[in-house]
């Protein structure tokens, strides 16, 4: 079944004035009728409310409410205020209690990738939708297309098409049960996205080895132990501002006597007096009974006398020790990838190094005898090796330790040597090219001599071709040839592999939504991968458009681009102004 769930779905797609709620309503009866169990999605391109103006619900909704449920003896309702972006449509879909239902009828979202029945009068002047559209599987109109292949039906024959619905239904569940009872429902040749990470994910481990590191060479690094903090933090309780420092009991005298002044590193040793202050500047120790600061700007001192402009309350502008982190408090743990900000506050703790996963050493090298290496003149029927300084530059930011071992002609024996050499030096091993159909196969001969590897199709594009396995227990990665097409598979499956090996935890790439200001179009079955370029407009919304052409060899797009848009498998069109999913790229190319 389509979009993860265990019943199928069926939409009547048709232009406004169609009928298509006219239709539904008198067509409604007839399957339920015949035992059939349906849910009904419907879209509407207008605001509208499910409950009348002054009713309770509507009143409370109103009022605040961003999700309210109502409920009676005979139904419950849940109405969920979505301002910032329309709610995604698989989202919807997940709603239904799928066990209760037999089928899910959906009116509209004529746009989205899943299997409709297409309306049409011929009254109503609109154009045929089957024409663009390959996710209509059928016909209900008022006129006949001789040369149209799909199922067609009358328009006004409820029964005809009521018996569609239910012969559509049955197929469904038949298909499933044959799915069912396959030993293997997804050949590993078509993949999702998500599928072909979570394989490699299973079958990679962390490196084991440890070093000590300077911190000020760690930046990047994964720490392999939990860090616990050796001091309280702050050290010892100060003023939190410029002010003067007094004891709380004393608040509502009418002037304090000026005992000190303690400026930052310094400290008044004698304990507070009664109705006497401390002039104190930021950070520095408040003195023994002093436990209350009032800022300067509240102060008026005249020689050696103070009095206060604004009321005070006990504890005010006072950083107690320990009050950001105790002492034998856990500052990171295992796992944790140290950034600057972890930089300085390890050394604000006194640390000068720290354990850390050694560096992944990683092995690259680029196949074919068209490729030629850059620093010389461009010879005939040849293209300069891009792929394999991506990889390099991708792998440094990743902080690996990189074994450049340049380009391997088309040799059954070269490439099996340097297969080789690769596993003796490193613990993973990257190529690019040679892993398409049609590619020759002298990659693919040697990889099956040396160790266990598949050659995968992975629904997504670009970056289809993907293979992967173990070479004397070491990953190996083989890559597409095309230059983007390296890029988008980099960072969906060896980017997350080589985040795990390197101990790091919890890892996950920031996704976002943004607004298309530009049509986007894919292909259902396939997750799509466009260069775009995402900025906030003059309402602070983020949106986003491509950069232009998206072939997988216009590499230029890729350094013009500041994130991935991912359109999902389900969706064929994504207009102006609906949500997208987009992978920011700062920082990870």
């Amino acid at each position: 079944m389509i979009f993860d769930l265990p019943i199928p779905i069926l939409g009547f797609a048709a232009y406004s004035g169609t009928g298509k709620t006219t239709l539904l309503e008198a067509l409604m009866p007839k399957l339920t009728q015949a035992g059939l169990r349906v849910g009904m999605l419907k879209h509407a391109h207008h605001n509208f409310d499910v409950d009348k103006p002054g009713k309770d619900s509507y009143r409370l909704r109103k009022v605040g409410a961003s999700q309210m449920v109502i409920s009676s003896r005979n139904r419950f309702a849940l109405m969920t205020e979505t301002p910032e972006q329309e709610s995604e449509f698989s989202y919807l879909l997940s709603r239904f209690d799928c066990d209760k239902l037999d089928v899910i009828l959906v009116e509209g979202c004529k746009n989205i990738a899943f299997p409709k029945i297409e309306l049409h009068r011929e009254a109503v002047g609109k154009p045929w939708l089957y024409d663009n559209d390959g996710n209509i599987i059928a016909i209900a109109a008022d006129t006949r297309v001789e040369s149209c292949l799909l199922p067609q039906m009358d328009i006004n024959d409820l029964d005809a098409i009521a018996r569609f619905v239910l012969d559509y239904v049955n197929s469904a569940q038949d298909v499933d049960k044959n799915v069912a009872a396959c030993c293997d429902t997804l050949s590993p040749a078509y993949l999702s996205v998500e599928q072909g990470r979570d394989k490699i994910l299973n079958l990679v481990s962390p490196i084991a080895e440890q070093e000590t590191c300077a911190i000020e060479r760690a930046f990047g690094r994964v720490l392999a132990r939990d860090i616990l903090s050796p001091i309280d933090v702050p050290q010892y309780t100060n003023s939190a501002m410029d002010g003067y420092a007094i004891r709380g009991e004393d608040i509502g005298l009418e002037s304090f006597e000026v005992a000190a002044q303690v400026m930052a590193g310094e400290a008044y040793e004698q304990p507070l007096g009664k109705g006497q202050a401390v002039k104190i500047m930021t950070g520095a120790p408040t003195p023994s009974n002093a436990d209350t600061v009032i800022m300067r700007e509240q102060a008026k001192q005249t020689g050696q006398s103070v009095t206060f402009t604004a009321s005070a309350k006990v504890g005010q502008n006072v950083r107690l020790a320990g009050e950001d982190l105790a002492r034998g408090a856990e500052v990171f743990s295992t796992g944790q990838r140290i950034g600057s900000a972890e930089m300085g506050m390890l050394a604000s703790l006194g640390f000068a190094s720290c354990n850390v996963t050694r560096r992944l050493k990683v092995a690259i090298f680029s196949t074919g005898n068209e490729v030629q290496a850059p620093g010389g003149e461009l010879q005939s029927n040849t293209i300069y090796d891009s792929n394999r300084f991506t990889l390099i530059g991708m792998l440094q930011n990743l902080g690996c330790e990189v074994f450049d071992l340049g380009i391997i002609e088309d040799d059954e024996s070269l490439m099996i040597e340097a297969v080789q050499n690769a596993v003796s030096q490193a613990d993973v091993v990257i190529t690019s090219g040679g892993v398409s159909v049609g590619d020759a196969d002298y990659i693919k001969f040697a990889l099956e001599k040396l160790g266990q590897i598949d050659f995968w199709r992975i629904n997504m594009r670009p970056g289809r071709p993907l293979a992967f396995g173990q070479i004397e227990g070491k990953p190996f990665f083989g890559l597409p040839g095309n230059p983007v097409a390296v890029m988008v598979s980099f960072i969906n499956f060896v980017e997350p592999a080589l985040r795990k090996m390197q101990g790091q935890l919890g890892w996950q790439p920031l996704k976002l939504s943004a607004i298309a200001s530009e049509p986007l179009r894919s292909r259902q079955g396939r997750t799509e991968f466009s260069r775009g370029v995402y900025q906030l407009d003059s309402h602070g919304q983020l949106t986003v458009r491509t950069t232009g052409k998206q072939g997988s060899g216009i590499l230029r797009s890729m350094s013009e681009a500041n994130c991935l848009i991912e359109i999902a498998p389900s969706i064929d069109i994504v207009k102006v102004g609906e949500s997208v999913t987009i992978i920011p790229l700062q920082g990870r190319i």
